[in-house]
C-alpha cells in the first residue's frame, strides 16, 4: 500500500480535454447504496476500504487517517479505515456509527453514493433515513457471529422500504481462516430468513474489509469462491433507471413560482413518468383539468421532461394550484382518501400515543393525522403478528390512521413519493415515525360528506350570533365548571344560544367507556372536540369545562374550528391551592396512591402558553371572572 498507489489520482483526461472528461462522467450511471447490519460488523471499515481502493482519498486525508489510526484506531499500527467515515467525536470514542454518513466515490464504470448507517439498535431510525433513497443494500454479517437480531431487523426494513437488490457481505473472513463451511452456513441461515420475509434474491460475497479480500480484487485465500468482487458487482448490477419514467406522470408542487406579474408557474421534482408541452393534466385533489403550456428550467424551455428532473410548469388556464397539490395526467390521476392502513417504523424514544394528532408529511403535503391503536406489531425474530396497544422505539407495526382532510396518495409499492410519509410530534417537532401506506380503507371511498341546504351560517343567522367554543382548561379544583356555569348564566340573560359540556357530565354518557390513561384522555378530548364542532355548526356558543391536560389535543380542537371561533380560557390555579380545595377528595386519593393517573400528581398538566383569556382564581372570584370573560368576548 504505497502512498502513490492509494491517494486520490487525477484523471489524465482532465488535463487533456476537460469537456470530454465532463461528458464521460455526465453519462455514467449513479448507484445509491447503503451498508447496514449489526454493531461492529465492519460497515464503516468496508466503506473506508472502498474509498481507499478506488483512490478517492487525498494525500492530506491519508496522512490524517494514519495519525488518527495510531491515536484512536483499533488496528494497532495499521490503518483503521472506519475513521474515514466515523466523523463524530462520540463515534470515534465509542467505536460505533451513530449518524448516517454519506460518501461519494467513482470507478471507471459508475458513480456511487454510499450511506454508512448505524448498527446499534438505538439508532435504527437513522438507518431508515439512509435506506429511504437507496437502490441497493449491502448487509454485513460478522463471520464469527452469524445472523443476529439486528441483521434480521435491517433486512426486514430494507425489504419493507422496497430495496430489491441485496448483497450479503460475510465480513471478517480472515478471522475464521476463510473457512468455506462458515460462509455456507451463514448464507443458508440468511436464506431461510430472507425467504420468510419475501426477499426473492440476494448476492452472497465472502469479504474482509480490513484486509481487502474480494473488495476490489479477487482474494487468493478464497479459492472456493468463483463469484464477482464487491466492486465488480456494484459496477454491473442493474439500476432501475427507467422504472420511474415508465410509470404515470406525477409531480408534487413544491412552490408557486411568481417572479413577476407576467409569469406564474408551478415548480417541483417529477417523481414519475414524463410530461410534454400540450399534455392534458389534472390538478389533484381539486380535480381541475388544464393543458401544459411550457416546461421551464434554469437552462431554458424544454419540450419534454422526465422523472428525476426539477422543472417549472405553466398552464394554458389560470386555475388554482398550490404547494401540496399533485400535477398528474388527466386520464390517469392518483387516488384521494383520508383513511389508510400503513406500516409504521417507530423512531422515537417516546411511545406512540394512539389517537393523538401528529403532523403527517407526504410528498409536499402536510396534514394533521391521528393513528389508531396498532392492529399488530411484527416480531423481528419469529415474524409473528403480536398484539400491541402502542409502538415503542424501533417497533414495526401495522396501524390505521386518518387525516383531517383528504390527501393525494399511492400505495408505497407503487410510489415512494406518494406512499411514504413521516409523522412529526406537534409540540416538539421531532420526527417520531416513518410510514408506508399499504392501501386506503374502503370506507374512505364509500363515506362522503352530505351537504345540507341549511348550513352553519344559516343556523347562526337565525340565532343572531357568531358560533364560538369557550374552552375552559385548568387543574381539577381550579373552578372551571363553576366559572363556566356563571358565564352561561350571563349568556342566557343576554339572549344567547349556548350549551355547557362539563367533563364529569360527559363521562356519564358519551365517554363512559374511557379511563384516565394518556390515551383515553386524548380520545376524551377528541370526542368532545367533534361534539363541540357539530354544536357550532348548529350556530351555538359552546362552553366546555375539561382539564384537557395536553397542549397538542387543545391545539387539535382549535384546528377543527374556523379562525377566531376557538377561545382558550386558562383557569390558572396553583397546585397547592387546588389541592387545598379538594372538594371531591380526589387529590387525597391520588396522594394515597388509590387513584392513578391523576393530573398534577402522577399525570402531567401542560399549561397553555398563549391563551386568549387567563383567569387567576387566587385574586378573582367566580362572578368577577365570568364578567371579565363575557366582556372580553362580546366587548360589552
Amino acid at each position: 500500500m504505497a502512498g502513490g498507489d492509494t491517494v486520490y489520482q487525477t484523471d489524465a483526461l482532465i488535463g487533456q480535454d476537460i469537456d470530454a472528461y465532463l461528458e464521460q462522467h455526465q453519462h455514467k450511471t449513479m448507484l445509491r447504496f447503503i451498508t447496514c447490519g449489526s454493531v461492529d460488523d465492519g460497515k464503516s471499515t468496508l466503506i473506508g476500504r472502498l474509498l481507499y481502493d478506488s483512490k478517492m482519498i487525498f494525500e492530506d486525508q491519508l496522512a490524517s487517517l494514519k495519525a488518527d489510526s495510531r491515536k484512536m484506531g483499533t488496528q494497532g499500527e495499521n490503518i483503521d479505515f472506519a475513521l474515514l467515515v466515523d466523523g463524530l467525536a462520540a463515534e470515534r470514542e465509542q467505536g460505533i456509527t451513530i449518524d448516517v454518513a454519506y460518501r461519494f466515490f467513482a470507478t471507471e464504470k459508475r458513480k456511487f453514493i454510499v450511506a454508512d448507517t448505524p448498527g446499534h439498535e438505538q439508532y435504527t431510525r437513522n438507518m431508515v433515513t439512509g435506506a429511504s433513497t437507496a437502490d441497493l443494500a449491502v448487509i454485513l454479517v460478522d463471520a464469527r457471529q452469524g445472523v443476529l437480531t439486528q441483521t434480521r431487523r435491517h433486512s426486514y426494513l430494507v425489504h419493507l422500504l422496497g430495496i430489491k437488490r441485496i448483497v450479503l457481505a460475510v465480513n471478517k473472513m480472515d478471522l475464521v481462516n476463510y473457512d468455506q463451511a462458515v460462509f455456507d452456513q451463514i448464507v443458508a441461515d440468511y436464506e431461510a430468513f430472507a425467504t420468510k420475509i419475501g426477499i426473492e434474491d440476494f448476492t452472497p460475497i465472502p469479504i474482509s474489509g480490513l484486509a481487502g479480500d474480494n473488495i476490489a480484487s479477487k482474494s487468493t485465500a478464497t479459492g472456493w469462491y468463483d463469484g464477482a468482487t464487491l466492486i465488480e458487482h456494484l459496477e454491473t448490477v442493474e439500476v432501475a433507471t427507467n422504472a420511474a419514467v415508465d410509470r404515470p406522470f406525477r409531480m408534487p408542487v413544491q412552490w408557486v413560482n411568481r417572479p413577476n406579474l407576467d409569469f406564474r408557474g408551478f415548480s417541483g421534482l417529477i417523481s414519475s413518468g414524463k410530461i410534454c408541452t400540450g399534455d392534458a393534466v389534472r390538478i389533484v385533489p381539486s380535480g381541475r383539468n388544464t393543458t401544459i403550456k411550457e416546461i421551464v428550467t434554469q437552462d431554458g424551455a424544454l419540450s419534454e421532461a422526465v422523472a428525476g428532473q426539477s422543472v417549472t410548469l405553466t398552464f394554458d388556464d389560470e386555475i388554482d394550484c398550490s404547494r401540496g397539490d399533485v400535477i398528474a395526467l388527466a386520464d390517469n390521476p392518483p387516488a384521494i382518501a383520508d383513511r389508510f392502513e400503513a406500516t409504521l417504523v417507530w423512531m422515537s424514544e417516546d411511545a406512540l400515543i394512539p389517537r393523538r394528532a401528529y403532523w403527517l408529511k407526504i410528498g409536499t403535503q402536510t396534514v394533521s393525522a391521528s393513528v389508531q391503536p396498532p392492529k399488530y406489531q411484527i416480531g423481528i425474530i419469529t415474524l409473528e403478528h403480536l398484539a400491541a396497544k402502542t409502538l415503542d422505539l424501533n417497533a414495526i407495526g401495522v396501524c390505521t390512521f386518518s387525516t383531517d382532510k383528504p390527501i393525494v396518495f399511492e400505495p408505497y409499492g407503487d410510489s415512494k413519493t406518494l406512499g411514504g410519509f413521516v409523522l412529526i410530534d406537534k409540540m416538539s417537532n421531532n420526527t417520531v415515525a416513518a410510514g408506508m401506506i399499504n392501501f386506503s380503507l374502503r370506507r374512505a371511498h364509500n363515506i362522503h360528506w352530505q351537504a345540507a341546504d341549511v348550513d352553519r351560517d344559516a343556523h347562526a343567522a337565525l340565532k343572531n350570533q357568531t358560533p364560538k367554543v369557550l374552552w375552559f382548561t385548568g387543574l381539577s379544583g381550579s373552578g372551571k365548571s363553576t366559572i363556566a356555569n356563571e358565564v352561561e348564566k350571563r349568556l342566557h340573560a343576554m339572549g344567547k344560544h349556548s350549551f355547557l359540556l362539563d367533563g364529569d357530565n360527559v363521562r356519564h354518557g358519551l365517554n363512559k367507556d374511557l379511563g384516565f390513561t394518556d390515551t383515553d384522555r386524548i380520545e376524551n378530548i377528541r370526542r368532545i372536540g367533534e361534539v363541540a364542532k357539530l354544536m357550532t355548526d348548529a350556530g351555538l356558543i359552546v362552553l366546555t369545562a375539561f382539564i384537557s391536560p395536553f397542549r397538542s389535543e387543545r391545539q387539535m380542537v382549535r384546528e377543527m374550528m374556523p379562525d377566531g371561533e376557538f377561545i382558550e380560557i386558562y383557569i390558572e390555579t396553583p397546585l397547592d391551592v387546588a389541592e387545598a380545595r379538594d372538594v371531591k377528595g380526589l387529590y387525597k386519593k391520588a396522594r394515597a396512591g388509590t387513584l392513578k393517573n391523576f393530573t398534577g400528581i402522577d399525570s402531567p398538566y401542560e399549561a397553555p402558553e398563549a391563551p386568549e383569556i387567563r383567569i387567576d382564581t387566587t385574586t378573582q372570584p367566580a362572578d368577577e371572572a365570568a364578567d371579565k370573560i363575557v366582556s372580553t368576548i362580546f366587548e360589552v
